[in-house]
């Protein structure tokens, strides 16, 4: 399947005028095979439905500010003496308010969880493709599903990646039917990562200036999504991009990035890198919470 889609999907497609974006976009879906598929069928050349609009070059630039730093918190702080706890508050509420991101360190997660969970989504990816199929799906009601970008045939570019998520709360599912090769540490890492969802909440209740409880207490911390995303090695890098810009659809978004790194920010209308900041976690403030945030406020 996947040599068939890299015949389709050709890139030649555009020079004598044939490029449907639609019919290409369905090609490459029905492989089920994601961008591993056309990586692994050996393309040289990237097709057209993953190139980048011209106008996303003019969207803002990489800052070259060294001076740029996204906050790291130590939650080691936070319950030792009041007055260390209101220093920790006062500077999520200060990185929230002027970056929307802040990095966590010494939140209880150990390096090695958090290694295990990198590799079980490489494992995940790097599998068979034949293994993976089973999971393929756009039906997001599922518990787990395998896909390759999620927007597919409604975004104006298609992202060089491919990704799983699995929904482990509010609904409870039963673990066997989770992938083998990443089953264990799905389980831990949803429960873990739960735990450090519901303290954020907690502090930044606080830094709102209300009951420790009050996020919580409206049900902020009831849901649970893992998004698990891989990116291929790509043979044209300066046509494509591994995610577009977005704003999260979430109250927060809890990020591990791995070594490599590559996330940005916009920050005054400059993207601004987040260099990985070994063991620590990336908490990007969502659409939701800030929404909460203006609702308070008035």
């Amino acid at each position: 399947m996947a040599v068939a889609a890299t015949r389709i999907l050709t890139p030649a497609s555009k020079a004598d005028g044939s490029y449907h974006r639609p019919t290409e976009l369905k090609a490459f879906d029905d492989t089920k095979s994601g961008v591993k598929g056309l990586v692994d069928a050996g393309i040289t050349e990237i097709p057209r439905i993953f190139y980048q609009p011209p106008e996303s070059n003019d969207s803002g630039h990489v800052s070259d500010e060294t001076q740029i730093h996204i906050p790291v918190i130590n939650l080691d702080h936070i319950g030792k003496t009041p007055l260390k706890r209101k220093y920790t508050v006062d500077r999520i509420r200060e990185a929230s308010e002027k970056f929307g991101f802040f990095q966590l360190i010494n939140h209880g997660i150990p390096v090695s969880v958090l290694e295990e969970m990198k590799d079980g989504v490489r494992r995940f990816h790097e599998q068979e493709t034949e293994l993976k199929k089973q999971y393929y799906s756009r039906n997001l009601t599922k518990p787990l599903i395998y896909t390759s970008n999620f927007d597919l045939y409604s975004a104006p570019t298609t992202n060089w990646r491919d990704a799983f998520r699995y929904i482990s709360v509010p609904n409870s599912h039963n673990p066997e039917d989770l992938p083998e090769i990443c089953r264990d540490i799905l389980v831990d890492y949803s429960k873990r990562v739960m735990e450090i969802g519901k303290l954020v909440f907690e502090l930044l209740s606080e830094a709102l200036g209300l009951n420790p409880n009050y996020l919580n207490g409206v049900d902020c911390g009831e849901g649970l999504s893992l998004v698990c995303h891989y990116y291929p090695p790509c043979p044209q890098p300066n046509l494509a991009i591994g995610t577009s810009e977005h704003t999260d659809n979430s109250f927060i978004t809890v990020l591990l990035q791995d070594h490599i790194g590559g996330l940005q920010i916009r920050h005054e209308n400059n993207w601004v890198d987040i260099p990985p900041v070994a063991g620590a976690l990336v908490v990007n403030i969502g659409d939701l919470m800030q929404a909460s945030f203006s609702t308070i406020s008035l």
